[in-house]
């Protein structure tokens, strides 16, 4: 059976938190976060808004871009680095938000490659039979666990969800080819310490931010330019294809020079690889469906296109999978 991508959607909040205003916030400038980032903009969730308020938003605009509706769903993923709370899982509160009633739900915690660990999963239960439909949905706001004094962080995050519908499609479309990996190794390069059963939430550890995102850019950045390569290459392998069958490279948005950085080494037109996080800076989970969404309603996707979605992120973990876009069987 072949699964691909039946319906993608995607919702950002409203409010926008430019360069100039961190410039008022922290000791930085336009100029120093647009020339080693790429960003220029991200948006912030209100003091009202949960992570899957923003999830089920999307979620929403990937059901009716598949033309389907919450019943037709049999599974729910939600990839994420900001989990609403320890438990319930936020999957289980997209749910119950979206009237989906009794269906499974569960989170994936990968990192920023959640997206990716998520939409290998969810194809896995449709291929094997046990489900028809599976709702992915990558939804991150890592704005509420930044240290708003400490400017090699807080200018890198932003807010946002992104959600992609997977489900049957004719023979020779879809997913082509899955790859994943991890290296515990790393994980002390990009976590938040506190908060989880390890080192509970205390008055100690919320003076010392310890709640707060804690990395290590310099060999973050030395990983995620290996990573990226390393993944597209070994996923296209795995598909039998190369670099010039693919129409574009839907990268995870994380600094803008990893991307510059990883189309060198690829020996590909740096125009092949998606950008947007000029305008959103680091959604993490979210990212590669938001520019995946965008490119559609782009009209820039087309029937037998090929495309590449490749992240990497805390964990650390990295991943890609290959899809030839079209091939719907609406509704099957």
């Amino acid at each position: 059976m072949s699964v691909g991508i039946v319906g993608v959607g995607s919702y950002l909040p409203h409010k926008i938190l430019t360069n100039f205003d961190l410039e008022k916030m922290v000791d930085t400038s336009n100029e120093w976060i647009r020339t080693r980032t790429g960003i220029s903009e991200r948006r912030i969730v209100d003091d009202d808004v949960n992570i899957s308020d923003i999830a089920v938003e999307a979620a929403k605009k990937a059901l009716l871009n598949a033309g389907l509706e919450i019943k037709d769903i049999d599974l729910i993923i939600l990839a994420t680095c900001s989990p609403e709370m320890v438990m319930p899982s936020t999957s289980c509160l997209v749910q119950k938000k979206l009237g989906a009633k009794t269906i499974p739900a569960f989170d994936m915690l990968a990192g920023c490659t959640g997206l990716i660990y998520a939409i290998t999963t969810g194809a896995q239960f449709i291929e094997t039979g046990m489900y028809k439909k599976v709702l992915v949905i990558g939804a991150d706001a890592l704005s509420r666990h930044l240290d708003w004094t400490d400017r090699a962080t807080c200018v890198l995050f932003g807010d946002g969800a992104g959600a992609v519908v997977l489900g049957e499609v004719e023979d020779g479309y879809g997913i082509l080819s899955n790859y994943l990996a991890a290296t515990g190794a790393g994980a002390e390069l990009l976590r938040i310490p506190a908060g989880g059963s390890g080192m509970p939430a205390t008055e100690e550890s919320f003076e010392k931010k310890l709640h707060c995102i804690q990395m290590s850019g310099g060999e973050v950045f030395k990983f995620a330019s290996r990573a990226l390569p390393q993944a597209t290459k070994a996923v296209l392998k795995r598909a039998n294809l190369t670099l010039a069958d693919v129409k574009y490279i839907i990268p995870h948005q994380a600094n803008i020079r990893i991307l510059e950085t990883a189309a060198k080494k690829l020996g590909v037109d740096f125009n092949k690889l998606i950008k947007n996080i000029d305008k959103y800076g680091n959604t993490s989970t979210a990212s590669i469906a938001i520019a995946l969404d965008e490119l559609q309603r782009a009209n820039k996707i087309h029937e037998g296109d090929i495309l590449l979605l490749v992240g990497f992120g805390a964990g650390l973990t990295w991943g890609a999978n290959v899809i030839k876009w079209g091939g719907n069987k609406k509704n099957r």
